[in-house]
């Protein structure tokens, strides 16, 4: 399956990233996560119009050629190397015509001090070929230069957009149209917002997540339309403060914390918001998701709020049995799940059940809080858990 990552006719900006404060070097053993800090990008359109003293690097002046059949990655690193090494305000500039490349790195430090932004007018086109990803992923964007040892036994499917170990990053306004494997995946980094994205790949593609978010602190994800064979969004281990806001989601495999408690020494989730949007007919609505025989951690602190589920099943989930069949023989999770709010969540239930909540024997979830629920077309099952309800509750309250 090709990924591409159409533009559009006009001249608008398509895609702006920020690459701000990275750092290059090794990857530490052990990493101490920075501190996040205010939205550089809040009340700004700093990307709608050439900024004073910006200077502009176009592919086609280091070589690039449209057409989609020559493979432009000499031409697109040539480019990033004069753009990153430009001291003024620089733009990466990608015309309209389609533009193929394979895998390709855009790593920093670079000499700018202000924003470097990526403008995509027209396609660019990956490979078909999975055997030259050997990394993992189509574009990269990053602050250390990485060597990654691929399993020989399994062939990943590679990410269409990885942002690894970045500070202060912008997506914004493009389309991720039939990613091989995650769409974007956003990892060990802090202050990324995503805005106005759309995701697309065919409902039975595996693997093809819309946004992957893992071991970072504070991302925004905000105004975008998301259908895949996956997770239209899966936050993962280690996610500090992480915000969804106006995502519609369908078809796929609904929004997801997790699954977690599968590796050892996997970091806390906490913080994690999910508000105003609205999942049809996908596998599953809002689900939490940890693996039996876990290691121990903790899910804490998370809110979803004001959303709609049109023809969901499994409108809302905690599976700590994820991937263990029916009648689960494997020791319980040790993830520990708590403080968790669902309110205003309305719909309807494509399958019999609409609410269950399957948690660990061994640590039963607590304190979870159903506030105005209102989802037609199905039971409730409550397993090891500590429930609070509030106003109305369609279907009828369980006790766990």
């Amino acid at each position: 399956m090709a990924m591409a990552i159409p533009g559009k006719a006009c001249c608008v900006l398509i895609l702006f990233f920020a690459l701000v404060c990275c750092q290059a070097g090794a990857a530490p053993k052990s990493r101490v996560r920075p501190v996040a800090g205010p939205d550089p990008f809040k009340g700004k359109a700093i990307a709608s119009s050439p900024r004073p003293g910006e200077k502009i690097f176009n592919v086609m002046q280091f070589g690039a050629k449209p057409g989609g059949k020559a493979d432009n990655f000499q031409a697109f690193i040539a480019a990033w190397k004069a753009t990153c090494a430009a001291r003024e305000p620089a733009r990466f500039h990608i015309p309209q015509g389609i533009f193929k490349i394979g895998p390709i790195a855009f790593a920093g430090p670079c000499q700018n001090q202000a924003p470097i932004i990526f403008e995509i007018l027209g396609t660019v086109k990956a490979s078909t070929d999975p055997s030259e990803y050997t990394n993992g992923e189509w574009v990269l964007l990053s602050g250390n230069t990485m060597i990654v040892a691929p399993n020989p036994n399994c062939m990943q499917m590679p990410s269409s957009i990885k942002v690894n170990r970045a500070t202060n990053v912008l997506l914004h306004g493009f389309t991720s149209l039939n990613a091989m494997g995650f769409h974007i995946f956003i990892t060990n980094s802090v202050n990324i917002r995503a805005r106005r994205l759309k995701v697309i790949a065919p409902r039975t593609s595996p693997n093809t997540d819309g946004i992957h978010v893992s071991r970072c602190t504070k991302v925004r994800i905000a105004k975008s339309t998301i259908g895949t064979g996956d997770d239209c969004i899966s936050i993962v281990q280690g996610s500090v403060d992480i915000g969804v806001t106006r995502v519609t989601c369908g078809p796929g495999h609904g929004i997801s914390i997790g699954s977690l408690g599968k590796y050892q020494d996997e970091e806390d989730v906490r913080g994690i918001f999910v508000t105003n949007s609205v999942l049809s007919n996908t596998d599953n609505g809002i689900r939490i998701k940890t693996w039996p025989d876990s290691p121990p951690s903790a899910a804490t602190g998370m809110l979803f709020k004001d959303i709609t589920m049109n023809n969901v099943q499994n409108p809302i989930l905690i599976d700590q049995e994820y991937n263990c069949g029916l009648t689960c023989k494997k020791p319980p999770s040790r993830v520990r799940i708590s403080d968790v709010r669902f309110i205003n969540i309305k719909g309807t239930s494509s399958t019999p059940m609409a609410i269950n909540f399957k948690c660990s024997q061994q640590f039963p979830c607590q304190n979870i809080h159903l506030n105005n629920v209102d989802i037609k077309g199905g039971n409730a099952v409550c397993r090891n858990a500590k429930l609070n309800y509030l106003g109305l509750q369609i279907p009828p309250p369980c006790r766990g």
